[in-house]
């Protein structure tokens, strides 16, 4: 990591306690570079995607940032990108330097076999980008692609010391129930399943739909027994949420779905810290650099312009995606609001009607003590959002 002078332009003065809460997610992006080239990466919007490649702060500017604002907090790290496995040296000296943090990595999962044992041991999460079955993903990321990341999977699944989450980006409604199942059960590499309903104008004509009757059967397969957790963390999270309510708010001032309004601060390559990693193309979304020492309140705020308070959902859902909240009722992008942001919430919506036909309290009160435990304290909640 090479020092670089810090900037000439006078400091913005830094909020007393910027982070809700005793955790804060450090998401440090160690590049914005990738050997793929995902046909609805985030980061292309803005053209972020590549355009930072470098590092422009080194270690000890970051540990003089984490002594000054994340003191007496439990962190943990998400390396991200990017691919962040392309810029290993920096992940290796992180975890080095702070060998008392938890450590997560958000990978497409095609450089795994390169990590050495010492390093994957030290993974509480691993979350592995995949797009569903091997047509669909292959279609947005290259031919080959899903076989070669599950054959990385089960190359390392042994020898990483946590969970490995496959993480969904559920954008084609042509996605159905059996590619969604095999991740979550026939897959013996991949321990949970998340999906993130893509937020992109891919829900037009039957795709609302076609997405419900999935719905339907991954919810039906997931309250089918009470000897097993079908480990599909938005669901988990959504029951857990129902049948235990206090736990939506207790560690983060109530917006526990989605951190970047209290404890999630991304890094990118040039020192700038934003909340959101789908917003770092947005200048007025900056909230700290790590050269110049300094960190504010997250820009993403509830506000009374989104319509939460008055959902059906907020008592278990708590708010979803900050970002398209903002861009759809703050910012007032009608087009988006229309065309992503209601339909998300419809769907979830959709999912919580349909857990609660299967009377989740009723279930959880048959289930053994140990898969309680798991359902309400799976550590996997931390390192994901628990809405979809």
């Amino acid at each position: 990591m090479n020092i670089v002078q810090h900037p000439s332009t006078p400091r913005p003065v830094s909020d007393p306690d910027p982070i809700v809460g005793g955790r804060v997610e450090l998401q440090l992006l160690t590049t914005l570079k990738c050997n793929l080239k995902c046909t609805y990466c985030s980061l292309g919007v803005g053209d972020m995607l590549g355009s930072q490649t470098e590092l422009k702060y080194d270690i000890e500017q970051l540990a003089a940032f984490v002594a000054r604002h994340l003191q007496g907090k439990e962190i943990y790290v998400t390396f991200y990108g990017g691919e962040p496995t392309l810029n290993l040296p920096m992940m290796q000296a992180v975890m080095r330097r702070f060998p008392e943090f938890r450590y997560q990595l958000q990978t497409n999962g095609t450089l795994l076999d390169n990590l050495p044992d010492w390093m994957l041991g030290r993974f509480s999460n691993i979350l592995v980008s995949i797009d569903g079955g091997e047509q669909i993903t292959d279609g947005y990321r290259g031919r080959g692609i899903w076989r070669q990341v599950i054959k990385n999977l089960n190359l390392v699944h042994q020898r990483v010391g946590g969970s490995i989450t496959a993480r969904v980006t559920w954008g084609n409604p042509d996605t159905g129930f059996e590619e969604l199942d095999e991740l979550a059960t026939a897959v013996e590499a991949i321990d949970y399943l998340y999906w993130q309903f893509v937020a992109d104008e891919m829900y037009a004509g039957d795709s609302l739909e076609r997405r419900k009757e999935v719905l339907v059967r991954l919810i039906d397969k997931f309250f089918a027994s009470s000897e097993t957790l079908y480990p599909l963390v938005p669901l988990m999270g959504i029951v857990r949420n129902k049948v235990l309510p206090t736990r939506g708010r207790e560690l983060y001032a109530g917006r526990t779905q989605c951190r970047v309004s209290t404890h999630l601060i991304n890094v990118m390559p040039d020192g700038k810290i934003f909340p959101c990693p789908d917003m770092m193309y947005a200048p007025e979304m900056q909230m700290g650099e790590i050269q110049g020492n300094w960190l504010r309140k997250s820009p993403l705020q509830p506000s009374p312009e989104m319509p939460c308070d008055s959902c059906e959902a907020f008592p278990w859902c708590r708010g979803n995606c900050m970002k398209n909240l903002y861009l759809g009722y703050v910012k007032k992008d009608e087009r988006y609001r229309r065309n992503v942001v209601e339909p998300i919430c419809e769907l979830v919506k959709f999912i919580g009607r349909e857990i609660d036909r299967h009377d989740p309290h009723a279930w959880f009160a048959g289930l053994p003590l140990p898969l309680r435990k798991r359902l309400v304290d799976a550590e996997v909640y931390e390192y994901v959002e628990i809405m979809p």
